[in-house]
Order: C-alpha cells, then sequence, then structure tokens
C-alpha cells in the first residue's frame, strides 16, 4: 500500500488551525469568567411612570390601575355625520374640448372632478353651482351640476 503524502506544508496548516481553535476557547472562557452579568437581577430592567428604561424598580406609590373596559382595541367607529346632500361651489376649471373640470366647494375649499355627464346644464369657469356627490372610480366626483 501507499504511504500517505503529509507534506510539511499540510502539518504546519493543521497545527496552526489547532493552535487557533484552542485560542477561540480560551478567549470565550475568560469572557464567560469575567462577564459582569450572570443572574437575573443584573439583567432586569424597569420602566418607571414616564415609560422611560431604569435599572431601578418603580415606586409602588407611584402605581396606576387601569379598568380593563376602558381599554380600546382596533379603531374606534366612525361616527356618521349629517352631510348635506347639496353642496355650493365655483366651477374652478372647464374644459369644453374635452368634457371634465373641477369644482370647488365654497365652505371646505375641496376640489371634486366633475365630468359632461354629471351637468344637468352648461357650466363655464367662475360660475357659481350646486352639485352633489357620488363615490367615483378615483375619488368623489360631482354630478346633477346646476348653476345658481
Amino acid at each position: 500500500m501507499a504511504k500517505s503524502q503529509q507534506s510539511f506544508n499540510k502539518k504546519a496548516k493543521e497545527e496552526k488551525r489547532l493552535k487557533k481553535r484552542k485560542e477561540k476557547q480560551l478567549k470565550k472562557e475568560e469572557r464567560k469568567a469575567n462577564s459582569p452579568g450572570g443572574d437575573l437581577e443584573n439583567m432586569m430592567a424597569y420602566v418607571d411612570e414616564n415609560g422611560r428604561i431604569s435599572d431601578t424598580p418603580p415606586d409602588p406609590t407611584k402605581k396606576k390601575k387601569v379598568s380593563a373596559k376602558n381599554i380600546v382595541l382596533g379603531i374606534p367607529k366612525k361616527e356618521k355625520v349629517e352631510i348635506s346632500a347639496v353642496r355650493k361651489g365655483r366651477v374652478d376649471f372647464f374644459n369644453d374640448q374635452k368634457g371634465f373640470g373641477f369644482i370647488k366647494e365654497l365652505e371646505t375649499h375641496e376640489q371634486f372632478f366633475v365630468h359632461v355627464n354629471g351637468l344637468l346644464e352648461e357650466i363655464k369657469e367662475n360660475d357659481l353651482v350646486t352639485f352633489e356627490l357620488e363615490q367615483g372610480m378615483k375619488g368623489m366626483n360631482a354630478v346633477k351640476v346646476k348653476k345658481t
């Protein structure tokens, strides 16, 4: 049988690898021995009444009782707000050729899209109009638009 082909270079690399492994193990044991942590009390952190993290326990006299009934989970339900069906506004922009424009509501200064199909009579820019709102594909649209 053939003799193993272990050269000097291979032996040196193997010795170097074993030496590094031993050094790493010694460093690990040294860190473990000198670490200040260890027991649970050293690792404990507390939150004071202002929400700051501290290493001292909170004062029991400042403890507040919280009722489970007062905790709201999720989003509160929207209250229905009565919105008048007919709104008043001013035509901010209207393109006769393309058949669309925008109406700016007088009270809230919100702009709403208007299409020629939602008109009851012809309008032009700066006309005062009344209109109703309807949900469109990209937001609220003004419909039943007529001059005042």
